[in-house]
């Protein structure tokens, strides 16, 4: 069945979502359609309208689906190329991901963020993907600003630093120092890594240093691949 995403209590959808479903999949009155409100609930609807403007539809059942035991909190900082943060948000939402933070770095090369286009991205993926919950995706802060919205209990900063940083304590692996139903915070530079400053602040804010694996990493493959790592640890 072909999901939809529309928060209620409206009983239309977007205008992007009536002309898919009347044009590009050719749907009519008294058709079946799942629709999702992006907060864990899907609904059995049918069309009472397939009007391409605005296609109407009415609700015939529902089923919540609760949120996961534990949530994964990515915090990034956006990249210099957008399609990179784009391929990132889209891959993590199917993968499953509760949140997405942006930052603004010293050493980042994207200092504006629009979230529009972000937004649409991830509803694409949350149906494509047949889930029932939307991520939330916040706004670019300052780093330090960032940090003070954080209250995930398990809190990391990827970093793979060279042999002057962190003294002389060797990171330990992210799936080795996550326990499982967590609600997690990790931390992703960006292209020109974190300043020794924030490494500081991060620090001091409760973040444990880890490594996700021995190479170095884009920040957003640094990124999803640390949304999978703590996807695996709860499977």
């Amino acid at each position: 069945m072909h999901l939809f995403y529309q928060p209620f209590p409206v009983f239309y959808l977007s205008d992007d979502d009536s002309r898919h479903a009347v044009k590009t999949l050719r749907l009519g009155v008294s058709d079946p359609i799942a629709v999702t409100d992006g907060r864990g609930t899907r609904f059995d609807a049918q069309i009472t309208k397939a009007d391409a403007r605005q296609c109407a539809f009415r609700v015939t059942g529902e089923e919540h689906t609760p949120a996961r035991p534990f949530s994964v909190r990515m915090c990034v900082a956006p990249t210099k190329n957008i399609d990179r943060i784009e391929w990132f948000v889209e891959k993590a939402v199917e993968l499953g991901i509760e949140r997405i933070s942006f930052f603004i770095g010293q050493h980042s090369e994207r200092r504006v963020l629009k979230l529009e286009r972000l937004e649409k991205i991830a509803i694409a993926a949350m149906k494509q993907s047949l889930q029932s919950w939307l991520p939330q995706l916040d706004e670019a802060l300052p780093f330090a600003q960032m940090l003070a919205t954080i209250n995930e209990e398990q809190r990391f900063i990827a970093h793979l630093p060279n042999s002057l940083e962190l003294g002389a304590q060797r990171a330990l692996h992210l799936f080795h120092q996550a326990t499982i139903n967590g609600q997690y915070a990790v931390l992703i530079g960006p292209e020109g890594d974190f300043a020794p400053t924030e490494l500081e602040q991060a620090r001091e804010a409760g973040f444990g240093h880890v490594i996700l694996g021995p190479n170095r990493l884009r920040t957003e493959t640094a990124a999803l691949s640390a949304c999978q790592i703590l996807n695996l640890l709860n499977t």
